[in-house]
């Protein structure tokens, strides 16, 4: 009993020595992603839309990241060619907006077959409308909890301008808005009403 009391005292006094490393350790990988997401943007002649530096509105991005943990999802939204700088950050907000919802639709038809073939049933075709609903709905939901971070842009050899803007959406906010969109699809499928509480599941569990 004695030798396992020492063991277990000499463990405790590890802890903060290995906790301490291991977030330097993670310091270290978070400048260095940093620096070379700067150096990327910085070679492909991107410039900030907007008053803020390259250097801040990137540096800003990966603190509210890094603060938000795995509870920050992020999406990036892009227009290739357009002439207005208005219209291309519109196209680029519509764009990851559609991207998310996609996201989100793909996961949950994955999910649903894999466990609908392990379980020796064929959901092809009946899901169908439901997916293609359900994804339409998470595109309206998400839209208002889609928080922008910030807006790149290059201009394109032809004249036309390239804009990528970036969003911070909360796992927490994103997963309302998807329950809020599963429960409206969900009114109109009889086959997913079937299965309610797996596919309720599979939403709640996000990415």
């Amino acid at each position: 009993m004695k030798r396992l009391i020492i063991g277990l005292m000499a463990v405790m006094m590890l802890l903060p020595i290995y906790s301490e490393a291991t977030n330097k350790q993670l310091e270290k990988a978070r400048k260095k992603e940093f620096a070379q997401k700067l150096k990327e943007y910085k070679k492909g002649k991107w410039e900030v839309l907007g008053s803020r530096t390259l250097d801040y509105a990137l540096a800003n991005h990966y603190d509210r990241l890094n603060t938000l943990g795995e509870d920050a999802h992020e999406v990036e939204g892009i227009s290739t060619r357009t002439k207005s700088k208005n219209n291309g950050k519109q196209a680029a907000i519509n764009n990851a907006v559609i991207t998310y919802a996609q996201e989100a639709g793909s996961t949950l038809q994955g999910r649903v077959v894999s466990d609908m073939n392990a379980n020796g049933a064929d959901p092809a075709g009946e899901f169908d409308n439901f997916y293609a609903a359900y994804e339409r709905l998470v595109e309206k939901e998400i839209r208002g909890e889609m928080e922008p971070s910030f807006t790149i842009i290059r201009t394109n050899p032809d004249g036309t301008f390239e804009i990528r803007t970036y969003f911070i959406i909360t796992e927490s906010a994103a997963a309302k808005a998807r329950m809020r969109a599963l429960e409206q699809a969900m009114k109109d499928s009889e086959a997913a009403q079937k299965y309610a509480g797996k596919i309720t599941e599979f939403v709640k569990e996000g990415f």
